[in-house]
């Protein structure tokens, strides 16, 4: 961020969100990977919030004739991280701010 002329400033794991979490129904803190200040292609300047995911992450892990540990581990990931990201987009609303998840095919596009 700090070689794109587009980005006026941001940080690292600056704040706290306070969500539920579906794995023990107790309150717990998410610090979302990056807050940025940016300049948007329309020139506008808006304040993002990013979390950096794998994208495997992002998506509910298809069960397979048995629920294998690995199953049952990635769906408590799942659910936890929908948890954390809805609190961060209930956050970022009432901020005027957008909620980003970027996964490794945005970091890395591939090229054809």
């Amino acid at each position: 961020m700090d070689n794109n002329q587009n980005v006026i400033r941001w940080g690292s794991e600056e704040l706290a969100i306070s969500y539920i979490s579906p794995k023990d129904n107790k309150r717990h803190h998410y610090y979302p990977d990056f807050i940025a200040e940016v300049k948007n292609n329309q020139g506008k300047i808006e304040t993002l919030m990013i979390e950096v995911k794998p994208k495997k992450q992002t998506e509910k892990p298809k069960q397979g004739k048995r629920n294998t540990k690995t199953y049952i581990q990635e769906s408590v990931t799942f659910e936890i991280n929908k948890s954390k990201w809805k609190a961060a987009e209930k956050f970022c609303e009432s901020k005027g701010w957008r909620f980003v998840i970027l996964t490794e095919e945005h970091l890395f596009p591939k090229r054809n």
